[in-house]
């Protein structure tokens, strides 16, 4: 973790309005905890509303196949440093498919070997997309070659959310629920 302790604590479970028993009463069901991440938007509930939405799609509409989506994710939490996303992610991406091979093969990135064409290419537009905001032509012509405009969109967008995200999360120093795995 880049900071040791948050800067914005997470609200208590305990000082949740209706409102928000609501929108965390899911994921408690699901997971048994309300993540920090949630409980810290929770201190913004106009912003916590807005982003919600957009979030939900790329976690459960995205014309990406679940693992792609994960893979992408997991380089953007590496990319970044965000220990937070790393590590919530190593979870949820076991019913992807990904395993704790792919975790240390997605820290190499894209050279590393094993990976598909198109692995390796997203792998590549993550990357890009990271450092410059932008995927060069090449990395661009073979991601046609595999995926819709819809699924190429759905992509650019899960690594836009997930940077942003772990702007967040880094700077506002959410910290990792007991027996989330961090970095190795």
């Amino acid at each position: 973790m880049r900071l040791s302790k948050p800067r914005i604590a997470p609200l208590p479970e305990s000082e949740l309005t209706e409102e928000q028993r609501n929108i965390v009463a899911p994921m408690k069901q699901r997971y048994g905890i309300v993540f920090n991440v949630l409980k810290t938007l929770m201190r913004n509930m106009n912003l916590l509303n807005s982003w919600n939405g957009f979030a939900a799609h790329i976690m459960a509409n995205s014309t990406l196949d679940a693992r792609l989506r994960e893979m992408l994710i997991m380089r953007v939490g590496w990319l970044t440093q965000s220990d937070y996303e790393w590590g919530q992610h190593v979870l949820m991406s076991a019913p992807a498919g990904l395993t704790h091979a792919d975790h240390l093969r997605l820290k190499e990135g894209p050279g590393a070997a094993g990976w598909s064409e198109l692995e390796k290419t997203l792998l590549q537009a993550a990357d890009e997309l990271v450092a410059d905001a932008f995927i060069q032509d090449g990395t661009w012509n073979i991601l046609t070659k595999h995926l819709s405009t819809q699924q190429i969109m759905d992509a650019v967008f899960t690594v836009g959310q997930y940077n942003m995200l772990a702007m967040a999360l880094n700077s506002l120093g959410v910290q990792r629920e007991e027996g989330v795995p961090g970095f190795p």
